[in-house]
């Protein structure tokens, strides 16, 4: 973990982790909380953390891509489409993110 953190490919990893673990304790467990049994609390809370999670990825991504001079029909579009997708930054990270490590 903290070779991870000393490089921003590697904080961009961390983050991609926590935003995709946030969305997924949306889609799977606040919302159905939120909407199945009348508890929005959860989904507000949640949402929030992710909606910042998001927030610090995608400007970590448009970091990286300068840092690396990454091309963005090869990698940026990757990064940044994983982010609205369920799963998308873990499949990203083993991908794309670790092979460039």
């Amino acid at each position: 973990m903290i070779s991870l953190l000393s490089s921003s490919l590697g904080r961009l990893r961390i983050i991609a982790f926590l935003e995709g673990t946030s969305f997924l304790l949306i889609l799977f467990v606040t919302m159905p909380m939120k909407y199945f049994l009348n508890m929005p609390e959860g989904n507000k809370i949640i949402g929030t953390l992710h909606g910042a999670l998001f927030i610090i990825y995608i400007l970590m991504a448009f970091n990286v891509h300068f840092e690396y001079k990454w091309k963005f029909t090869k990698t940026t579009w990757k990064v940044l489409l994983a982010s609205i997708v369920p799963f998308g930054t873990f499949w990203v990270d083993k991908n794309v993110l670790k092979k460039i490590v």
